[in-house]
């Protein structure tokens, strides 16, 4: 291992579209890792973009937080790339089919599974609501979570479109995430990063406005 384990932020542009309608987002893409390998969290919209930014580390996995079409796109052409294989939970493969029908994931990821990357582990946490395959990946020693689209600043993802449930992303965050210790830093899928304890309290406003 060379060097201490760091994250690394990239903000990419896109569109995402789902039922019919298209939108402009921007994304985060988040590099962990230190001198010599890391791993990527949602490869998207721009894998030329994501291939600068590693530097010439060697990537030792893609792993999708969700299929939606914004944080996978450039997954396959990352993977071609760099040779890293694509990691996606397997409830989340018809999501993935309508973006990439030819091209399969190359791993499995399932609720409680470690990956290790430069020394460091990052547990993933199935969190279903957003999409069914959603995770969540817990770094203890970095003191963060990477939430994808299941918890933003603010509130829960949003799951007013095909494959998503309310009651189930308030349960998985109830389970999986207000488990965490509050100063846990929530690093997300799309705009700012907050804290577990900033969000806790705010449960029960969320589900008594609902979506």
């Amino acid at each position: 291992m060379t060097g201490a384990v760091r994250i690394d932020h990239l903000t990419t542009s896109g569109t995402f579209t789902l039922d019919g309608g298209t939108w402009e987002v921007d994304n985060n893409v988040w590099i962990v890792g230190d001198d010599d390998e890391a791993v990527v969290i949602d490869a998207a919209h721009d894998a030329d973009a994501v291939a600068r930014a590693l530097a010439g580390r060697r990537l030792t996995a893609i792993v999708c937080t969700h299929a939606h079409d914004d944080h996978v796109g450039a997954a396959p052409a990352l993977a071609e790339a760099t040779g890293a294989p694509i990691l996606l939970h397997p409830e989340d493969r018809p999501l993935w089919e309508l973006t990439h029908p030819g091209r399969a994931p190359d791993g499995d990821l399932s609720d409680g599974q470690t990956l290790t990357v430069a020394g460091t582990a990052l547990t993933v946490l199935h969190t279903p609501g957003h999409a069914p395959g959603a995770v969540c990946l817990h770094a203890p020693a970095l003191g963060t979570v990477f939430t994808g689209d299941t918890l933003f600043a603010g509130g829960p993802g949003a799951t007013g479109r095909s494959f998503s449930h309310f009651p189930t992303i308030i349960d998985s965050i109830r389970e999986k995430l207000l488990t965490l210790p509050p100063e846990t830093v929530v690093r997300t899928g799309h705009g700012e990063s907050t804290t577990i304890g900033a969000e806790a309290p705010h449960l029960q406003e969320w589900i008594d406005r609902g979506h």
